[in-house]
């Protein structure tokens, strides 16, 4: 996959403010208050900033955490895995692999066939229903 790479300026101009903060400088949206925490549509969800398949929405569950929870990306090279000490914690970010957008964090409490929760902030999502 070839990487897509534009300055902090450039993401600046293409995202809204809430995007960008979440995307390019790893905030994140209060809990249940993103459009896709409840969704419950058939598609597959695409990086917000560069479009690549990230989730399909079979792989979506209800975690009750607040953000839209996957127990595994579309496929093993979409998204990768950062070891992340901030905030005084030791976690895993999620970036898409494509652009380097923060997605959110991956814990090891999420259901079968993965036993993952990818904990994913909605604002980084494009969600493109499947066609009936």
């Amino acid at each position: 996959m070839e990487k897509l790479e534009k300055t902090l300026e450039e993401w600046k101009q293409m995202l809204d403010p809430e995007q960008y903060n979440v995307c390019r400088l790893k905030a994140t949206e209060r809990p249940f208050t993103g459009k896709y925490n409840s969704t419950k549509t058939d598609g597959v969800y695409h990086c917000i900033c560069c479009n690549e398949a990230l989730f399909d929405s079979t792989t979506k569950f209800d975690s009750g955490c607040g953000w839209p929870s996957f127990y595994a990306p579309i496929e093993g090279s979409a998204v990768v895995e950062v070891r992340d000490v901030s905030h005084g914690m030791i976690r895993t970010e999620v970036v898409c692999a494509k652009c380097d957008a923060h997605l959110g964090h991956v814990f090891p409490d999420g259901p079968e066939p993965t036993g993952l929760r990818y904990c994913i902030n909605s604002v980084c999502l494009d969600l493109v229903p499947r066609e009936a």
